[in-house]
């Protein structure tokens, strides 16, 4: 009997909750992973890779990894350029194309600008690995300009110590913690000619409190944290433009500052309408109750991308980790019963239902609010090894696990991070190389004389 091919596109928590549910129960099914890049990224822990609390590869897993011991599953790495699903058929964009039986778009979603003029060109996103460490190097650098300008005896550009952060959800509220840890414990420890006066973290965000979805008094416990850690909270403030030297404010003030970075909210990724799917409000696909694509009985959209509908809400279900693992695993299990029993024109097929398991931010050492689905909130210390605990747990991979927990038990007993190297990008010229070899040839010849024998210290060919 043939195997019914599933396809699966992106291989965040979505896809991969959908990826492992449809491969293992030993069914009839070949499943394949595809992302364009080779690895799962935790999303939720990049805000400490771009403030140099943890590396990149402590938050990645290739999926070649994952699939590698499950014979029913494999991954590719590519770029979706076309869907044809006439013939159902993905097309990437090295022109490979794989067939498929059952689709599964798990895409997630991509940073939105709501139309500000110069985030795209001026603003840091933090939606990759490469956007985290991208972020981290560059506040690095700025304190070791900063302390140069201040040895050659210039005034220091206020505009280059201000940090602003565009968005008071989770990820603005911890990047905003991070880097007030980052700046107060590591960073002006290591550069003691800046005064800490000068260093500004600014958190910007446009409604009247910080956390939104949260209970009151834990936005409040949010805000005072931020405060007392020494981050400038600014509520009920729009964000007008951002230049490369300034952040202006729908009031007509402007903050100075080279760094901005944004975290004021997503968009679906843009394939989905590129490839003539119905999409709602934020680019979302507009799917049925099964979380099937409408025209398209074998295609089905999960997480961010959907635009999933909150039963007893006004509204749709929120874009974050649990709602793409629940709709991944539901998906899977559909598309299984399918196979096992076919469809059933008497019974009636189940709906998604999102269950909530409660929100949870961490604002810095110590503190962190979570708020349970029964009305119970936590909050400070017990709060802050509940988020702890979690993300350990929901981490892809052992030795992952084992590296972050020793990382994290570095930096808060000595209060130090290790990963804030600023390394080199790009690739030396291959002449560098070269007359670095023959300098030291020459070196080493007018040292010791011609002729030298093998085995001298000069590169052998």
């Amino acid at each position: 009997m043939a195997l019914h091919r599933v396809i699966i596109l992106g291989a965040g928590f979505g896809g991969l909750a959908a990826a492992k549910q449809v491969t293992k129960t030993g069914a009839a099914v070949s499943a394949t992973l595809i992302d364009q890049r080779n690895h799962h990224t935790f999303q939720p822990l990049l805000y400490q890779v771009a403030t140099a609390g943890l590396d990149a590869g402590d938050i990645s897993y290739t999926t070649r990894r994952i699939a590698r011991d499950n014979k029913s599953l494999r991954a590719l790495q590519g770029r979706v350029v076309h869907v044809d699903f006439d013939t159902q058929t993905v097309v990437l964009d090295d022109e490979t194309r794989v067939e498929y039986d059952s689709l599964i778009f798990a895409l997630g979603a991509v940073t939105a600008d709501f139309g500000v003029p110069g985030v795209k060109e001026h603003a840091f996103g933090l939606k990759s690995t490469a956007d985290a460490e991208a972020l981290r190097q560059h506040v690095i650098s700025i304190f070791d300009q900063v302390a140069n300008s201040i040895a050659r005896g210039e005034t220091v550009d206020p505009a280059s110590t201000t940090f602003a952060i565009v968005g008071g959800g989770p990820t603005g509220v911890e990047m905003a913690g991070g880097y007030a840890e980052l700046t107060n414990r590591v960073l002006l420890p290591d550069f003691p000619e800046i005064d800490p006066k000068l260093v500004r973290i600014i958190l910007i965000e446009g409604q009247g409190a910080l956390l939104g979805g949260f209970a009151p008094p834990l936005q409040n416990k949010a805000a005072a944290r931020l405060r007392e850690i020494g981050v400038e909270v600014m509520l009920e403030q729009q964000v007008k433009s951002i230049t490369g030297t300034c952040c202006e404010l729908a009031d007509g003030s402007t903050i100075p500052t080279t760094t901005v970075v944004w975290a004021a909210g997503v968009k679906a990724n843009p394939l989905a309408e590129q490839l003539g799917l119905e999409v709602g409000r934020g680019g979302r696909v507009i799917v049925d109750d099964q979380l099937r694509v409408p025209g398209h009985s074998n295609v089905y959209a999960i997480g961010d991308l959907a635009a999933t509908p909150q039963p007893n809400a006004d509204g749709l279900v929120p874009q974050v980790a649990p709602v793409a693992i629940q709709g991944g695993e539901f998906v899977a299990d559909r598309i299984l019963d399918s196979l096992a029993h076919g469809h059933s024109t008497t019974t009636p097929e189940p709906e998604f239902r999102y269950v909530d398991k409660g929100s949870m931010a961490t604002i810095g050492r110590n503190a962190a609010v979570v708020q349970l689905p029964n009305g119970k909130r936590v909050s400070g210390f017990l709060g802050w090894v509940a988020w702890l605990a979690l993300h350990l747990v929901m981490l892809m991979g052992f030795r992952n696990r084992i590296s972050v927990f020793l990382n994290w038990a570095w930096n808060y007993f000595t209060y130090d991070r290790g990963s804030r190297a600023v390394i080199e990008t790009t690739r030396p010229e291959l002449t560098s190389q070269t007359s670095t070899e023959e300098a030291l040839a020459q070196t080493l010849a007018e040292a010791h004389g011609p002729g030298l024998p093998p085995g001298s210290g000069v590169l052998q060919q």
